[in-house]
């Protein structure tokens, strides 16, 4: 594969990136909609209720669920004590290491997420996987997977960086 470093990109190359952006922000728009219009969850509730659910004994570390999502720790905060007090999850003080806390799915957590999975995934489907060809989906994750593997690089986050 060619690489082309330190170039601008062509205009052909400028379009397609256009087309992908708006592309991926106007289907996570939708899908967004409709989690929220389906089940009461934002995308934000419905990624800490999944790293949860799929945690062991249902609960995780403030920091762990901050990584395991993708957020800073204040957002992380913010969004947790909203979540609280809707009764989806709760902190505890950690057992282990009174400086941290647990977060724990609640029953009612479980409940919502359950609710929300099937029409969740169900737009999923309808949206992202049914419009492509196996072809075009395997590409799609290739695409991915090349893109994280760019941004996960040492020194990626840092200014300059090629």
């Amino acid at each position: 594969m060619e690489r082309r470093h330190g170039r601008l990109p062509t205009t052909e190359e400028l379009r397609i990136w256009r087309d992908f952006v708006e592309t991926t922000e106007r289907l996570r728009s939708e899908l967004a909609s409709r989690l929220q219009g389906d089940s009461g969850l934002s995308t934000g509730d419905y990624a800490v209720l999944l790293a949860l659910q799929e945690a062991e004994g249902h609960q995780l570390r403030s920091s762990e669920l901050a990584a395991a999502v993708g957020w800073e720790r204040s957002r992380l905060s913010h969004h947790l004590g909203r979540m609280e007090r809707r009764g989806l999850i709760r902190r505890v003080e950690c057992a282990t290491d009174n400086r941290g806390a647990e977060v724990v799915l609640t029953a009612e957590g479980a409940q919502g997420f359950r609710r929300a999975t099937l029409p969740h995934l169900k737009a999923v489907r309808e949206l992202f996987v049914d419009p492509l060809t196996a072809q075009q989906l395997a590409a799609a994750g290739e695409i991915a997977e090349a893109l994280r593997g760019r941004l996960d690089a040492p020194g990626t986050d840092s200014p300059g960086a090629s």
